[in-house]
């Protein structure tokens, strides 16, 4: 009996047969073999697009979808607020522009000049010096000159104003200058008096002045603080603060008193 024999399975292959007639008339088969690996082309017509995979977009999660949109209602307002502050910005500039146009064209229609102030004659009573523990009850009647030197410009001085005498650090006597009015290419000379009580001086500050006495250079010091208004043709300014400190140095502390030197200087406070 004959022993059955049972095809091999064999898998499919990539290769292609090919049947042609040779010379003798005989059909041969050819095999062709593609290599698996190697990728199939495309029928004709067909086109493959490959994209990056970072440049492929998807959309957002559901739980992602209320922040998405709140981040893209935000966008508008950002843009609203910058347009806003440019705006704001722009405007500043102009009139910080303007302001100093305005100031330059005043300047140069005006010529502003410093005003000037010097103390003519001090007349000082009720110091004494022979007692070292009674209190002294100082007095000071002090001659200012002021002196306004513009052409178009005049001075309001106004009420609130102080003015005070030091000894070292020590305040002997206290008071005001008159409200007035000053006008332009002027000079006023007025007396404001000041006076103190109850003032105790220290045995070295007695002794120095008595000493300064003698040498005939006693110094004080005095300072004025003076609100006053400029008026600019027909226009009064804002409030503006005039400080005036002059180191004074006289010969002796009496009603008779006269000035060795002086040197004032003064600043002045716009706001």
């Amino acid at each position: 009996m004959a022993d059955r024999v049972h095809p091999r399975y064999s898998p499919p292959t990539t290769d292609t047969e090919t049947i042609t007639p040779d010379s003798s008339g005989e059909f041969s088969i050819h095999q062709r073999y593609q290599h698996p690996s190697a990728k199939p082309t495309p029928p004709p017509g067909t086109y493959v697009v490959q994209i990056p995979k970072d440049q492929v977009f998807r959309l957002p999660p559901p739980e992602n979808a209320r922040r998405l949109e709140q981040l893209s209602r935000r966008k508008p307002r950002r843009g609203r607020c910058c347009c806003c502050l440019c705006a704001l910005l722009a405007v500043l500039a102009t009139v910080i522009a303007i302001a100093g146009i305005a100031a330059a064209v005043l300047y140069l229609v005006f010529r502003p000049k410093v005003l000037d102030y010097s103390i003519d004659k001090v007349a000082i009573r009720g110091f004494n010096l022979t007692s070292s523990t009674s209190p002294i009850s100082p007095e000071f009647d002090v001659t200012v000159r002021a002196e306004n030197p513009n052409k178009k410009i005049g001075v309001y001085y106004l009420d609130g104003s102080s003015v005070n005498v030091y000894y070292n650090e020590d305040r002997l006597s206290t008071g005001a200058l008159p409200v007035f009015y000053q006008p332009s290419k002027n000079v006023t000379v007025f007396v404001t008096v000041l006076r103190d009580s109850g003032i105790v001086l220290t045995s070295s500050a007695r002794k120095a002045l008595a000493d300064e006495q003698k040498k005939k250079t006693v110094p004080f010091k005095v300072g004025m603080k003076v609100p006053v208004k400029i008026k600019v043709g027909s226009v009064k300014t804002w409030k503006i603060t005039v400080k005036v400190k002059c180191d004074v140095t006289v010969d002796k502390l009496t009603a008779f008193a006269k000035i060795v030197s002086q040197d004032c200087d003064y600043s002045v406070k716009l706001w």
